[in-house]
C-alpha cells in the first residue's frame, strides 16, 4: 500500500513497484484517515507511509494500524522528504520498520520494500542509526530497564551491537560465533522484549540506556 497526499507520488511508486515481478501495489490512499479501513479489506504485507500528511499525519496513522486488533500487522516504512524528520524518530518508536527518503534511487526504494517485507528492517548504519541516537537524547522518558534485566549477557551483547547497526554476519564475526546462533539470540531479544523487528531492539537499546550515541 502506498499512503502519501501527492498524486504525483502515489502515481510514480505505483507504477514502479508494480513494474517488478514479485511486488503488487494492492492499494493507495491520499491521506491517513483512510489507511485502516484499506488495510483491512486489503492486507497489505507492506505499507510505504507519508510522514506529513493534512488531516492525519503518517505517525497517527502508523500507531492506529499497529493497533489494530486481530490480525497480522503489515510492515511499515515512513517515506519523508529529509531525514532529520522529528515525526520519523516517532514512527520508528512506534514500531515502523525503518524510513526511506522521497528522492531515493528506484533500486533503493525497490529494496526497501523487498528488506522490509522479507521481515528486516532499514538500519543503515550512517543514517538510522545516527538518527536514533540523536532521538534517545531528547528528554523522553525511558523504558524500564528491568526487561532488560530478563536478557542473557550474550543476548545483552547482541543487542548492543545490534544497535550500532551491524548485521548478523558482521555480529558473528564480532562474537565469534555463527551467524546462526545470532539470528537465535536476535529472535530470544524480540520474544523476551516483545519488540517488532531489530529496529525497535535499536530503539529500546538507546531508551533503555544499554548503549549511548557515543558508543
Amino acid at each position: 500500500m502506498i499512503v502519501d497526499d501527492q498524486a504525483m507520488v502515489r502515481q510514480g511508486f505505483a507504477a514502479l513497484l508494480d513494474s517488478q515481478t514479485d511486488l503488487s501495489v494492492v492499494a493507495t490512499a491520499s491521506d491517513g484517515d483512510e489507511v485502516v479501513e484499506l488495510v483491512r479489506r486489503t492486507s497489505p504485507d507492506v505499507i510505504l507511509m507519508d510522514i506529513r500528511m493534512p488531516t492525519v499525519n503518517g505517525l497517527d496513522a502508523t500507531r492506529a494500524v499497529l493497533a489494530m486488533p486481530g490480525m497480522q500487522h503489515p510492515r511499515i516504512i515512513i517515506l519523508t522528504t529529509f531525514d532529520a524528520d522529528e515525526y520519523v524518530f516517532s514512527a520508528l518508536r512506534a514500531g515502523a520498520s525503518g524510513f526511506v527518503l522521497k528522492d531515493a534511487s528506484a533500486d533503493d526504494l525497490v529494496s526497501a520494500v523487498r528488506v522490509v517485507a522479507g521481515g528486516d528492517a532499514l538500519l543503515a548504519p550512517s543514517v538510522t542509526s545516527r538518527l536514533i541516537a540523536d532521538y534517545a537524547q531528547r528528554p523522553e522518558p525511558r523504558h524500564d530497564t528491568a526487561r532488560i534485566a530478563a536478557l542473557t549477557e550474550r543476548e545483552i551483547g547482541v543487542m548492543r551491537e545490534i544497535a550500532t547497526g551491524k548485521s548478523n554476519a558482521e555480529i558473528a564475526g564480532e562474537l565469534f560465533v555463527s551467524e546462526q546462533t545470532v539470528k537465535t539470540h536476535v529472535s530470544r531479544i524480540l520474544n523476551k522484549l516483545s519488540l517488532r523487528d531489530r529496529t525497535q531492539i535499536v530503539v529500546t537499546a538507546y531508551e533503555s540506556g544499554l548503549v549511548s550515541a557515543n558508543r
